[in-house]
């Protein structure tokens, strides 16, 4: 069986709307609760934004893990917002040494995308272009990452369970 180095997806079924889902992925606040980031300013296409760890709202043993990188600021480049179906942004992968540049990097990009399904709505998170990283940062980023949003998943499925109506 090969491996994908370059790719990660991962999917889960959120026992939400598509509208409710699309808020929690769409709006830089509920997006930055359950991800543990406090962003600068709104998620619009084409414009980059600074995000602040500062540790998800939604699990206590997450949040304590986060705690290592909190204070750590990041940029999102919002790439596109396509309400209801598609948000994505690029970033610099598991750039969390502090002194390094990385803006010369290549970003990867992250894709959320939108699907109704049976009892609710199918998420589906891709992240590519870790094979344009460069090869000593690469595998860690990769695995990080893999790692990474595995836990995210689970903890958007939570704030939608804390937050149905919001």
């Amino acid at each position: 069986m090969a491996t994908n180095t370059d790719r990660i997806e991962k999917r889960v079924l959120l026992r939400a709307s598509r509208e409710r889902v699309w808020r929690a992925i769409s709006d830089s606040r509920q997006f930055g609760s359950w991800f543990g980031v406090d962003f600068d300013g709104p998620f619009v296409a084409g414009v980059s934004i600074t995000g602040k760890m500062v540790g998800t709202t939604v699990d206590p043993e997450v949040a304590k893990r986060q705690k290592a990188h909190e204070g750590f600021r990041f940029e999102f480049a919002v790439d596109r917002v396509e309400p209801m179906r598609l948000f994505s942004f690029r970033w610099h992968p598991f750039a969390l040494e502090s002194g390094v540049d990385y803006s010369k990097e290549p970003s990867t990009l992250v894709v959320f995308q939108l699907e109704e399904a049976s009892g609710g709505t199918m998420l589906t998170v891709t992240e590519s272009g870790f094979d344009k990283i460069p090869l000593e940062r690469r595998a860690k980023a990769f695995a990080a990452n893999e790692q990474g949003w595995a836990a995210q998943m689970t903890l958007i499925d939570k704030y939608l369970a804390l937050h149905a109506g919001g």
